[in-house]
């Protein structure tokens, strides 16, 4: 343990002793890297078991680098090595996990893997797998470590670990320049060009401040995105802003996504066809218009929709990138569904204008309710000839398209096309701090920010859902937040409730999990949940903590929901329904994990880093001032 008397002049010391013994492991590994050390803490001290654990680490590295067949396996004291389980078996196994820890800081005695099963846990440490699911080579699982602040690993040292099989030590260990990826860039830096034995070690043994777990994402850039054609997104932009679209011409894409709202309306569940004024002022109609029923879902942000990695929309996937139906789409217009669509963002635009309390209205009321009644697909020729006959949107579709030499030809495929290109373009965001950070500017996150980065890519795990360059790893998952409004089930459901994908997979172990939403940008586009749960950062990320806590001291008035009287009845009745809330406290991916209300902070300031700049306050196009139709703009 941590010696107090210990002088400063010891501890440097040991500091270099490891240093040397680590410099001859990599040299008899083929390399003559010089090891550079840098400080962590002013506080920070090495004991004498933290050598022990660490000389154990690198005395498994050195087996494997010279005896390849050699399993290390649990010794009968189960004390002295780190616990294995044996070759055959750990093969066959496929984990997900974080880093070597204590085993006294409340992870338990058993280590669970992928599929249900466990690793009994004998000795002082736990060895925690790579975040990925892979295959585990029988060694390979105590080198898949994260060293924090890294950058390009020296190519010769990483063939090299590839060649003897070491392939999770290759990935795992970063060699290279200073403390960050902005060292690594700069010739300013002075740096020799090493491994930083005190990165490793607060990984190692948890002696110093969390650290990264798992890798920073490479930067966003603008190559990561759909080249859109401008005059395409010119248009788009008038048909977004443009009520031409709805069936009673009362309501706009924009209503429910608008750029001073964050992209969102700020409500929890929405108001579409039927209401009347924006956000948080909406209200839900009066008289034979009022609105039938709220949207089930929250209005998503519509930030960087335009990625070229993105292949799932919607909060439960409906529509995904497939070859399904033969059309490019798994959509629920099934075979129905036109071809020639730019992007996954324009299939998506043509299901908001045909949805009955989005923008279409109820039957018998105007000409687009009708045609979906009957089928999804007849109400689409329907609206692109309301929008041609405009002379001024007939000569801009001329213009935009070269396909297209009249009016008449135009069809809801060239809508969407336009309407993804305005939306791809207006809402590309990829210069916030953070992105910055990323690049190399160090100075970019504050103190604060910085702690929450290493909580985030942490011990907080976030970064295991809100991962890769979009934040997001485009799956499901159960969060338990709390349930209200009319839900969203199959169509042969009658029951009140929400079941997420399972709705489109008909699988129950898909029930209740909704798609990881991307989080730049996050700060603005409140509130947060599929069906807006939670009003601030603060509240989701403390359900993320505590999903049983949190549903308990919930209440209805954290909602923001705009008064219905003659909805009330059903806003809340799943609470009633004990089954029903057994059900979904059963479907849970996230598990308590304690946090401070310092490190909730920290998080909170992170996530605040992911907001644009540039991007936010001058977007290429804008609010129109007027639209070819003379409808009313939202603004």
């Amino acid at each position: 343990m941590v010696k107090p008397w210990e002088t400063r002049e010891s501890q440097n010391s040991r500091v270099r002793s490891a240093q040397h013994s680590i410099t001859r492991v990599l040299r008899r590994s083929g390399t003559n890297r010089r090891l550079s050390i840098e400080r962590i803490h002013p506080d920070f001290v090495i004991t004498d078991q933290d050598m022990r654990l660490l000389n154990l680490v690198f005395g498994h590295l050195l087996d494997h680098l010279f005896q390849r067949d050699r399993g290390v396996g649990v010794p009968p004291d189960g004390r002295e090595r780190v616990p294995h389980v044996s070759p055959h078996e750990i093969r066959s196994r496929h984990a997900p996990a974080h880093l070597i820890v204590p085993a006294d800081t409340g992870l338990g005695t058993r280590m669970p893997l992928h599929r249900a099963s466990e690793i009994p846990l004998e000795c002082s440490l736990v060895v925690a797998l790579d975040a990925q699911t892979h295959g585990i080579h029988y060694t390979d699982q105590f080198f898949r470590i994260r060293v924090a602040g890294a950058g390009r690993r020296p190519k010769f040292l990483h063939r090299l670990f590839v060649a003897i099989g070491l392939h999770q030590v290759a990935r795992g260990f970063d060699f290279g320049l200073g403390r960050t990826r902005a060292q690594h860039k700069s010739k300013k830096s002075g740096g020799q060009r090493g491994f930083h034995v005190l990165r490793l070690l607060p990984l190692v043994f948890g002696l110093s401040a969390p650290a990264i777990a798992s890798e920073l994402p490479p930067p966003l850039k603008e190559d990561d995105f759909i080249a859109f054609d401008r005059k395409q997104a010119a248009l788009g932009q008038l048909l977004f802003y443009d009520k031409i679209l709805s069936g009673n011409r009362n309501i706009a894409c924009a209503t429910c996504h608008h750029p001073t709202l964050g992209t969102g309306d700020r409500l929890s569940l929405g108001i579409g066809e039927g209401g009347e004024g924006l956000g948080l002022m909406r209200i839900a109609g009066t008289g034979d218009s009022r609105i039938k029923k709220r949207i089930p879902r929250n209005a998503p942000g519509l930030w960087n929709l335009g990625a070229k990695e993105l292949h799932v929309l919607f909060h439960d996937g409906r529509l995904s990138i497939a070859d399904t139906f033969e059309n490019g789409f798994n959509s629920p217009a099934e075979e129905w569904l036109p071809t020639g669509f730019n992007s996954l963002l324009a299939a998506q635009a043509v299901f908001p204008v045909t949805a009955q309390f989005e923008m279409a209205g109820n039957p018998k009321e105007n000409e687009i309710a009708g045609a979906i009644y009957d089928r999804i697909d007849n109400a689409w020729p329907i609206l692109a000839k309301r929008v041609r006959i405009i002379p001024e949107y007939g000569r801009l579709f001329v213009e935009a398209f070269d396909h297209i030499d009249a009016p008449e030809a135009v069809t809801i495929v060239e809508i969407a096309n336009a309407l993804a290109a305005f939306q791809a373009i207006e809402w590309q965001s990829f210069d916030s701090p953070f992105d910055a950070y990323l690049t190399g500017d160090e100075s970019a996150l504050d103190p604060a920010q910085k702690r929450g980065l290493d909580l985030f890519y942490g011990k907080a795990g976030c970064s295991s859902c809100h991962s890769g360059k979009l934040l997001s790893d485009q799956k499901f998952h159960a969060l338990g937040l709390p349930p209200f409004g009319p839900g969203r089930t199959r169509s042969f459901d009658p029951m009140v409730r929400d079941v997420g994908v399972m709705g489109e997979t008909d699988r129950l172990e898909d029930a209740y999990r909704f798609r990881t939403p991307m989080l730049r940008n996050v700060e603005l586009t409140a509130p947060y949940g599929h069906n807006g749960a939670y009003p601030t950062l603060e509240g989701i990320i403390r359900h993320h903590l505590d999903p049983k806590g949190m549903l308990k001291a919930w209440t209805p008035e954290t909602a923001a929901l705009p008064q219905a009287p003659w909805l009330q009845a059903i806003d809340f009745v799943v609470w009633n329904d004990a089954r029903e809330m057994a059900r979904q406290a059963r479907f849970r991916d996230i598990e308590p994990l304690p946090l401070s209300d310092a490190e909730i902070a920290d998080l909170e300031a992170f996530l605040k880093s992911l907001t644009g700049t540039q991007s936010v306050t001058a977007p290429p196009f804008g609010i129109p001032a007027t639209v070819p139709s003379g409808l009313p703009v939202d603004r």
